[in-house]
């Protein structure tokens, strides 16, 4: 029977995907994120996506906040946090775990919860622990709901430093000396623990950078010149990890790459280069995000070498079964080696942070590389791929 003259239902005017940016945290990170989600809500197409900006809160709670990107920047050398960009001080958003149902739920005491809408695709920005590391991955993954960058194991991996060395060296990258001091061995004997850190240090010589073994941006890293200021650097780095990393200095130049994935796989950057500040001892977090210490882009190197760290930015990438993004960081050695130091599987996204400016340097402007990295997780399945 033909159909040609039955009433036809109207079509329902296509929808914009709609993009969630997740930021802050309860990480020490919580700062610098929020900073990124500025810079990533600025550069959202708006005539392509709808935007819907959820902050964590540092206790934990996810709230609706203002799409007001420019309150989002370091003032008064003072990073901004989200409480301060909360529509409520009480209320909660609650993403779906049904995947059959992405319907987002806003309630606050008293009050009948109420849905805001479908969320087709989450752009999180949240760096460290309860947000980089697979945690935020595992929950998006249970929910069936699309998501900017890797998935819950690259993630855990990316986190911590110990276990990304281990893959590394596992696939014949070449990582500096290092020694892991785990929680149990502190708890149990302090004096033996302090110990292995010495004997390390008698091997490879002072100075010596001790680290959270799971936390980013610099921050918690000590510079340690000899054993008067071990202790000290041991209470910092624990103070933001109960796991710590302790790594001997290789002196050479501090080599970063971007890598991006493409349809037709990852591809990386041109390099930068990132110069000694000269108000500090390292490229610690003030240096980055305060002081913004200039990278050099591109890198200085010859072609050979250029070629070289793009290709082990990109082995890095694939080791650690990454997706969507990653900025690896190396050390060109003094007798021209490149010795990977750690891959960022959610790098820094600030106006100034490197791995825009070296995609910039690349052809790709920020509002593109955004939006390549949405595109890329809407058409990218959850689950097991």
């Amino acid at each position: 029977m033909s159909t040609e003259n039955l009433p036809q239902s109207p079509e329902q005017p296509s929808r914009k995907p709609r993009v969630a940016v997740v930021f802050g945290g309860r990480s020490s990170e919580h700062g610098i994120s929020v900073v990124t989600a500025g810079a990533v809500l600025r550069a959202i197409d708006r005539t392509k996506y709808d935007v819907l900006p959820i902050g964590i809160t540092r206790d934990g709670r996810w709230a609706l906040t203002a799409d007001e990107p420019e309150r989002m920047a370091i003032t008064d050398r003072r990073t901004p946090e989200v409480e301060e960009l909360a529509e409520s001080r009480d209320g909660g958003v609650v993403l779906p775990i049904d995947p059959a149902n992405r319907e987002v739920v806003y309630s606050e005491p008293g009050s009948v919860p109420k849905a805001i809408g479908e969320v087709d695709v989450v752009f999180p920005v949240l760096h460290g622990p309860y947000g980089e590391d697979g945690t935020l991955q595992g929950m998006l993954e249970l929910s069936g709901v699309p998501y900017v960058g890797s998935g819950v194991l690259a993630s855990a991996v990316g986190q911590d430093k110990e276990y990304m060395k281990r893959v590394f060296t596992s696939f014949g990258l070449k990582v500096g000396p290092y020694v892991v001091i785990r929680p149990r061995e502190w708890q149990l004997d302090e004096s033996a623990a302090r110990k292995k850190i010495i004997d390390f240090a008698g091997e490879h010589g002072w100075p010596l950078f001790v680290k959270p073994a799971r936390a980013g941006s610099s921050i918690g890293i000590t510079k340690v010149d000899d054993l008067s200021g071990l202790d000290e650097a041991i209470a910092e780095a624990q103070s933001h990890d109960p796991k710590i990393l302790v790594e001997a200095a290789l002196r050479g130049r501090e080599i970063e790459c971007g890598v991006l994935e493409f349809e037709d796989g990852p591809r990386a950057s041109v390099p930068a280069e990132i110069p000694p500040p000269d108000a500090h001892a390292y490229y610690d977090f003030e240096a980055k995000y305060i002081d913004s210490t200039p990278g050099i882009v591109p890198a200085p190197l010859t072609p050979e070498e250029t070629a070289e760290v793009q290709r082990l930015a990109v082995d890095a990438f694939e080791a650690a079964s990454c997706e969507g993004l990653v900025r690896a960081d190396f050390f060109l050695t003094e007798d021209g080696e490149f010795v990977i130091n750690e891959i960022n599987t959610l790098p820094g996204f600030t106006p100034i942070s490197m791995y825009p400016a070296m995609w910039k340097a690349t052809g790709i402007e920020y509002p593109e590389l955004v939006d390549r990295l949405i595109q890329a997780a809407l058409s990218r399945s959850t689950g097991l791929r």
